[in-house]
């Protein structure tokens, strides 16, 4: 796992790129590669390319990057791992290529040659991707097909820059630092922003499954290369079919995810997919290294019982670390410098303390189990939607549109019983109502924050006035036209696994993954995005995903035989942190001292006479609004520094770790 920045001046006459310039974007992000540094200057001065190595695979000198092709006219920084790099070796050497180390990322220049624009379809990883072709006088940026690896950039007069983190590009000096008020708006519904937006103005990320290629004169096109839009098969899936492929997918995801020159483990909660994990790698190796999070003074949130289970029948090497909420607060400005932007995900916490925890072990990589729940269905709230909009929902919609719109007086006394159905329960109910009186679509993601609804309370009279023609709709809506554009045989639940996989796992649980992870100069691979697994899982067909009751039901079915029973039907319970609780035993007073003591409110964006009544509100345990309230607070505490500069103890602080184990 490594760090990667350039800039690309075309057009007009302009001074050179400096190796100073380079070297000083490039060491923002030190702790995405420690163990060297690598920079490239084109003989014109009109190319700069720099990186930063978390050495994994061939740690000698002759895997330092930026890399080039054996004649110096393509040049590469890599950040990622490539699974089937040895195999595409063998058969680039066999046309003539030429190698001077062991390393995935000399295969990419070889393949590019070999294939050009074409070769990211030969690819099986993870990786974002600069490729410099001096003969083409291009530019070429690649991010992987789930979006595991994060890729950002930004075009201002005459050049392009590009790094795997923002704060890279905001040590440029041309760029101006502000506030992208559209992408705030998203945020506020979605926790994060979603691509291409960043919640900086001029600052882009490449969506997951594209590749940016910027010619010599400017010219910039974005193409989506990969989709999870998969043709149906000719016949159904059987159940047997299904579980057995979904075995042996599975077990070559974790294998391929194996490669390494350094020691791995696996992040462990107890659930059925950390376990299948650590089961499945067991099968590999002599010992495998186990890593889980407990929380102090919140017993209903720990899994250590579920994880010390696996480790003892896996005979694993178990570490833990138990965390609170001092440990939070602690740790809060070195959330805000690595999120870049706001991740507003309370799971980051543990997320850091459990990586801190593997890195001090000797453990450089880890495997963890993202996107399990959203390929297999394994979310609660989407058998929740699932439910509305088979029972209710489809019939509603195709109502005439004068009589939807009379919806919410009619559902009004059913309000209480639907509700239970929600994942948010009644906060939700009247902005479904708005949903369907103005003909949208029911599901826009699994976490819904702020809805259009609650912004009209949240949002100051005149920011509503700046933004009255936003809607976050249009942000669901663009992925769900597309599905149904392009796979008119998707069903409901199909549709929805789609919108996550392009909105939330990308821009918020995998950056997440990434981001924390990287804080410590770790690197975590994902074996459930493996995209072979996940192509296959995209056409398993609902009734297996969801039957009986059960949520996951067919991954559950061909993990029977690997890991306890006990552990696979057990309700499920969800990694997460207790800031419910804690906001209003320990946390009360920081938070509203944090959101109101910003300079962010000199913006006039929120009614801060609404978010004292939410906190008020969350303090008596009357509602819950702790997601409402971490969201706030993130933000709150970037605009503070990233904006405005003034949070201090960024990049020295460590937080006090107790482990056991």
């Amino acid at each position: 796992m490594c760090g990667i920045v350039g800039i690309f001046k075309f057009g007009s006459v302009q001074p050179e790129i400096t190796e100073n310039l380079i070297e000083d974007m490039r060491d923002r992000m030190v702790h995405r590669g420690p163990d060297d540094a690598g920079i490239y200057i084109s003989p014109d001065g009109r190319v700069g390319l720099g990186h930063r190595r978390l050495s994994i695979v061939d740690l000698s000198a002759a895997g330092q990057q930026p890399m080039p092709n054996e004649d110096n006219t393509i040049w590469i920084s890599f950040n990622g791992e490539i699974y089937n790099h040895r195999r595409l070796r063998k058969e680039l050497v066999d046309k003539g290529h030429i190698y001077f180390s062991e390393t995935d990322t000399e295969t990419l220049v070889h393949l590019y040659e070999e294939r050009g624009l074409d070769f990211v379809q030969h690819l099986e990883g993870m990786f974002a991707i600069a490729i410099w072709d001096s003969k083409e006088e291009r530019l070429v940026l690649v991010r992987d097909r789930l979006g595991v690896k994060p890729l950002y950039y930004m075009q201002l007069p005459g050049q392009i820059l590009f790094a795997s983190e923002i704060k890279a590009l905001l040590a440029h000096p041309a760029v101006v630092r502000d506030i992208n008020e559209e992408a705030l708006y998203h945020y506020l519904t979605f926790l994060t922003t979603p691509a291409p937006q960043t919640l900086f103005r001029g600052i882009e990320k490449l969506p997951a499954g594209h590749m940016l290629v910027c010619e010599n004169n400017g010219r910039i096109k974005v193409n989506r290369y990969w989709d999870a839009i998969v043709p149906s098969p000719t016949e159904e899936y059987s159940e047997e079919f299904c579980i057995e492929r979904i075995r042996l997918l599975l077990t070559q995801a974790v294998e391929k995810r194996m490669m390494s020159d350094v020691p791995f483990g696996v992040f462990l909660s107890g659930g059925i997919d950390s376990s299948a994990n650590v089961a499945l790698m067991a099968r590999m190796t002599d010992k495998v290294r186990t890593f889980t999070v407990g929380f102090h003074e919140a017993d209903g949130f720990n899994e250590l019982e579920y994880a010390r289970q696996i480790s003892q029948i896996f005979a694993t090497d178990h570490h833990e670390v138990m965390i609170g909420p001092d440990d939070v607060v602690e740790f809060l400005p070195d959330l805000i410098f690595h999120q870049d932007e706001p991740i507003a995900d309370p799971v980051c916490v543990p997320l850091y303390y459990v990586s801190k925890l593997a890195r001090d072990s000797g453990t450089i990589v880890v495997q963890v189990g993202e996107g399990s729940d959203e390929i297999f269905s394994g979310y609660g709230t989407y058998i929740d939607y699932l439910n509305i909009y088979e029972k209710v929902w489809h019939k509603l919609e195709q109502l005439p549109k004068l009589l939807r719109r009379s919806m919410g007086f009619m559902l009004s006394p059913f309000a209480p019983t639907i509700a239970k159905r929600l994942p948010r329960g009644q906060k939700l109910f009247p902005e479904l109502v708005r949903r369907l009186e103005a003909g949208e679509d029911l599901f826009w993601g699994s976490v819904i924050i702020h809805d259009e609804v609650t912004k009209n309370s949240l949002l100051s009279k005149n920011f509503r006035s700046r933004t009255r023609e936003l809607s976050s709709y249009t942000m669901a809506k663009s992925y769900l036209d597309t599905i149904a554009k392009e796979k008119p045989s998707s069903d409901f639940l199909e549709r929805m696994i789609y919108l996550e996989l392009k909105m939330r796992l990308s821009e918020l649980l995998l950056m997440r993954v990434d981001k924390i992870t990287m804080a410590t100069s770790i690197e975590a691979r994902v074996p459930f995005l493996d995209h072979k697994l996940v192509e296959f899982a995209m056409n398993i067909p609902r009734h297996l995903k969801y039957k009986n009751g059960q949520s996951k039901y067919i991954l559950k079915k061909a993990l029977e035989d690997l890991i306890p029973n006990n552990i696979i039907y057990r309700k499920k319970q969800g990694f997460g942190l207790p800031i419910k609780q804690w906001f209003i035993d320990r946390m009360s007073n920081f938070i509203e001292d944090s959101l109101f003591r910003s300079p962010l409110r000199k913006r006039d964006f929120f009614n801060y006479d609404h978010i004292r009544t939410m906190i008020g509100a969350h303090s008596t345990g009357r509602v819950d609004y702790s997601f409402n309230l971490w969201c706030l607070l993130n933000l709150s505490l970037w605009y503070e520094h990233w904006i405005e500069g003034r949070l201090a103890g960024l990049e020295t602080s460590t937080p006090h770790i107790k482990t056991e184990g």
